[in-house]
Order: C-alpha cells, then structure tokens, then sequence
C-alpha cells in the first residue's frame, strides 16, 4: 500500500474552523479525484515544540503510479484552495510511505 502524508501545523486560532473544512471539503475533494481509496486524520499527541496543533492526514492508494499521476494533475489545484483559505495560518509537508 501506498500512503501519501501531509502533516500540517495548525494555529490555534483557526484550528476549529480548519478541522471543519477539511473534513467536510477538502478531504472528500481529495477522495473524489479517484486516486485514493480511503484516508485517515489524525492529531499528534506528542507536541514537542512550537505553538498550535499538528495533524496528518493519509491517503491509501494501492499503486505508486496513482499518487504520481495525483501529485501532477490534481495536487496543485487542491492546494492552492487551502492556501488560499487558510493563507500563513497552516504550515505543511510532504511524505510518500509505502508499508512493508
């Protein structure tokens, strides 16, 4: 299985409305593209520095090549709608795990 992780620290302030929007929007966005077959959203418990929260969400696919294909034609219009709504509030990065 292939995993695409995004980890995204979130500022308190907006955290609520962040959390909201994605589970209602970007996440069923991100499914719709056909690429992924499920996800999961996780909080991490173990913050160890900085202010707000961090988060990551993981997208399952089966073949590597879906998440490439994903990462060229889908990706960069579905981030620039999170930068654009949540602008210098989120900082995030990018993992591709495969499972062993």
């Amino acid at each position: 299985m292939i995993i695409y992780n995004v980890t995204v620290n979130v500022e308190k302030e907006v955290e609520n409305i962040w959390v909201n929007w994605m589970k209602e929007i970007h996440i069923p966005d991100i499914l719709a593209t056909g690429f992924f077959h499920d996800h999961k959203m996780l909080r991490l418990l173990n913050e160890t520095e900085g202010e707000g929260e961090t988060y990551a969400i993981q997208y399952f696919t089966d073949e590597l090549n879906k998440l490439e294909k994903y990462m060229t034609e889908e990706a960069p219009r579905l981030r620039d709608e999170h930068n654009k709504k949540f602008q210098d509030k989120c900082v995030s990065f990018r993992t591709f795990l495969e499972t062993v």
